[in-house]
């Protein structure tokens, strides 16, 4: 099915709005995928914050133009699905846990803030923790000083205690 001009149009600036405001772009190869697998991996993007979609490789080659997503232009070509995302991770994480269980969907590469990454690198973006996990670290790493001096404090209190009674 081919485009006319104008619909060629607005597909090139739908895409160029999505990679203008994405963190980051995942590409996977999709050839062989049945449609119940594709809308349930849809699902999951959509329940994530993860715009994914099929374009046209031509058109998306256009648009990505002067985004930090042209880095992945060379790489747009073949049966491709574009996971593009906010969050820095989302995407790269709701393609490879869908990879993991589908040997079809084949991560092929992606970009993060304007970085080029392979499918290792997609890969090892997917297994970054959420957010809240690693800000619940970082609490409890800037709280151990402080709770330890507390738990000091509280010991030494009560060896006070018993050495006064």
């Amino acid at each position: 099915m081919s485009l006319n001009r104008s619909e060629k149009q607005a597909s090139v600036e739908e895409i160029s709005a999505l990679a203008a405001k994405a963190q980051s772009l995942v590409l996977a190869e999709y050839r062989g995928i049945a449609v119940e697998q594709m809308t349930q991996l849809r699902k999951q993007a959509r329940n994530n914050g993860v715009h994914l979609q099929v374009f046209k490789n031509t058109l998306a080659r256009r648009a990505v133009t002067g985004t930090p997503c042209e880095v992945l232009a060379g790489e747009m070509a073949g049966p491709l699905i574009y996971g593009f995302s906010e969050d820095a991770v989302a995407a790269a994480r709701v393609i490879n846990d869908f990879a993991k269980s589908n040997e079809k969907l084949v991560i092929r590469s992606g970009v993060v803030n304007g970085k080029a990454l392979d499918a290792a690198g997609v890969k090892a973006l997917a297994s970054i923790p959420p957010r809240e996990v690693l800000l619940a670290r970082l609490l409890g790493v800037m709280q151990a000083p402080v709770s330890g001096f507390a738990v000091a404090l509280g010991q030494l209190a009560k060896k006070r205690e018993a050495e006064a009674a």
